[in-house]
């Protein structure tokens, strides 16, 4: 990780063409350091140590590593790299699933408790594979290895049984089919395409002996039967409670918030006041990244957070629409990894462990800084 981030040092102060990328793309920069200095006065104000600043260590870490993004690169070799990745991963999952017997796969590294991130990391290079798809500039073998890593990536996070990221990936994945069916005017195909994914989906699910339908069909019985005064039943009902009990959070400090990564702290004190149910006292976050920052930032911190998510979104809305194929790709691909994140972060904390939060800014900060090289550099697309 060294290596690409002293090179990214390097191009921001040697390239006159860098620099020019990142005032264009200031916005989406300017969002990133926000989230950065926030971090940073949160922990100083909470006196709460070094080990917090980890976060916004990471965000800094690709802010300077997407300079790379402002070269001459090799973007097919790019986006090959990342669907190679999503295959790899993905038969991580299917390894631990049918060789190891793991009921729920959960990645590489963090152990069972990480299968919602690894399922959004998946999901995420799926998307980004299938905004390359679409593109009209790749080739036939090109798109065979596309189509391989979304299969892969899709069906490795069906595998982790995760129910958040799953919902959060129809919205995006059909967003990226309708954006290129308005602008190739070729419904009929885009319509099959939605279709056959939903097939394959319904048929990748019957190879799982009904648990990832149990595990959707129990949302409703936990929400209706959620009660903040008995037992708390299932995940979905451990959600709500913790919901509830940082909103108190929120209500009793709505500037300066407990402090970033105090959550669990707080939840013990309420437990022993009895204003929680015992069954949170298992989780360290909220499992909702707006709550989480709300609670643990106060208002302040929300407001930070919604910026991390809505300037990116706006930033490649704008670019969707663009005549230039080369800008194109990188700004679907961004805006359906910022829809995955936020969607994501109704259900949980999709910024708490580094690998989901390293690959969000990762995407959008490398995409913003393309797509600026793209339009501030005449010919840059040569």
């Amino acid at each position: 990780m060294a290596l690409p981030f002293i090179a990214g040092l390097w191009f921001v102060a040697t390239s006159a063409q860098t620099r020019r990328s990142y005032r264009y793309a200031w916005a989406v920069v300017a969002a990133a350091l926000l989230l950065i200095g926030f971090i940073a006065l949160n922990v100083l104000i909470h006196q709460l140590g070094w080990r917090p600043l980890d976060r916004a260590a990471h965000v800094l870490l690709y802010l300077v590593i997407g300079a790379a993004f402002t070269r001459a690169l090799r973007l097919p070799v790019l986006w090959g790299g990342l669907s190679l990745s999503a295959i790899a991963l993905g038969s991580v999952c299917l390894i631990q699933r049918y060789g190891q017997g793991i009921e729920r796969a959960y990645g590489l590294s963090g152990g069972p408790a990480s299968s919602i991130e690894f399922a959004t990391l998946l999901l995420g290079l799926a998307l980004v594979a299938l905004a390359r798809l679409l593109d009209k500039r790749t080739g036939n073998a090109e798109r065979v290895l596309h189509i391989t890593a979304m299969a892969f990536g899709m069906y490795g996070a069906l595998l982790t049984q995760s129910r958040g990221p799953l919902l959060a990936f129809a919205p995006a994945f059909v967003l990226l089919v309708l954006l290129h069916v308005r602008r190739s005017g070729r419904w009929r195909v885009g319509l099959l395409f939605i279709v056959g994914a939903c097939l394959g989906a319904a048929l990748a699910m019957s190879t799982m002996r009904d648990e990832i339908t149990e595990r959707f069909a129990a949302i409703a019985p936990e929400v209706t039967t959620f009660d903040e005064h008995h037992a708390a039943r299932g995940a979905v009902g451990e959600r709500l409670e913790m919901w509830v009990t940082a909103a108190r959070a929120v209500a009793e400090h709505p500037l300066a918030g407990i402090g970033i990564g105090e959550f669990n702290h707080y939840v013990d004190g309420e437990i022993a006041a009895g204003r929680s149910n015992r069954a949170i006292g298992r989780y360290n976050q909220p499992h909702n990244e707006y709550i989480e920052a709300a609670a643990t930032g106060g208002i302040p911190g929300l407001l930070v957070l919604l910026a991390a998510f809505l300037v990116p979104l706006g930033y490649f809305a704008r670019h969707v629409r663009d005549l230039d194929e080369a800008v194109l790709m990188p700004a679907r691909a961004g805006l359906a990894v910022v829809i995955l994140y936020m969607l994501c972060a109704l259900t949980d904390s999709v910024f708490y462990r580094v690998t989901p939060q390293s690959f969000y800014f990762f995407v959008v900060l490398g995409m913003a800084l393309l797509i600026a090289r793209l339009r501030s550099t005449p010919d840059a697309g040569n």
